[in-house]
């Protein structure tokens, strides 16, 4: 299977490195915005301006399967934004600063809402330049809808049709050899998401379409081989999970 970025990029790659970090005498955290698309369209343009470390999240709704398009247009070279998957607080699954393209395309894992933090570099940042910038967000291409609990029973309490410890390999953590995980399935011919869950909350999502992975949250090149009726997913080197046939199809 072919990575599924064209750029290898260090871990680091996938900090979302928005400016200062939040501490008890810093800037406050980034202001919310949601973006709505009027009836019938796919996408929307926002208009806005920036100064020091005062950053904006503009979340999207989207669904696993769905392609999210964005693009950022501004007056200050260091205005840049991150996107962030569902429940993350600061690790991003785009950094347009590590790549220098302030234009993304990607098909998403997981179903919630989506952060696109818009920012200025920290050196920017301290300097409290200004920007006025022009966000374009859209959501295109058919959602993979969870399969309903009348098709297959959920974990009680919890969005997943099961849930398991698998084997895995973390990134600097050489004693951990297994990860609690739970999959959402969409289908029962291996469409699913797979999740890797932490101690912090979900670490890792990966959506399997009949079996093969086809999209994840981090920038890091991700691969895939089989060995049985098991395929093994390793995002880099560093990082790789285990996920039997069986989890992702169900019964």
């Amino acid at each position: 299977m072919k990575a599924m970025t064209t750029r290898a990029l260090a871990a680091v790659a996938i900090l979302a490195l928005a400016g200062p970090l939040v501490a008890a005498d810093g800037p406050p955290p980034p202001r919310q915005e949601r973006v709505t698309f009027a009836k019938g369209a796919s996408s929307a343009t926002v208009k806005g301006t920036l100064k020091g470390g005062a950053n904006v999240d503009y979340l999207v709704r989207a669904a696993a399967g769905q392609t999210l398009e964005v693009k950022l247009q501004g007056t200050n070279s260091q205005n840049d934004f991150n996107v962030l998957p569902p429940g993350s607080a600061n690790v991003a699954m785009y950094v347009s600063s590590m790549t220098g393209e302030r234009s993304w395309s990607g098909m998403l894992p997981a179903d919630g809402d989506y952060a696109i933090r818009v920012y200025l570099m920290r050196p920017a940042a301290r300097r409290s330049e200004a920007s006025k910038y022009t966000l374009t967000v859209a959501v295109t291409g058919k959602p993979l809808p969870p399969l309903s609990a009348a098709r297959d029973a959920k974990v009680a309490g919890t969005a997943y049709h099961a849930t398991a410890k698998l084997p895995c390999t973390l990134p600097y953590q050489p004693d951990v050899k297994s990860c609690d995980a739970g999959v959402v399935r969409r289908g029962h011919d291996g469409t699913a998401t797979f999740e890797a869950i932490g101690a912090m909350g979900v670490q890792r999502r990966i959506l399997f379409v009949q079996g093969k992975p086809v999209a994840a949250d981090t920038m890091d090149p991700v691969t895939a081989t089989r060995q049985g009726d098991v395929t093994i997913v390793k995002v880099r080197d560093a990082e790789r999970y285990d996920i039997p046939d069986a989890f992702l199809n169900g019964g």
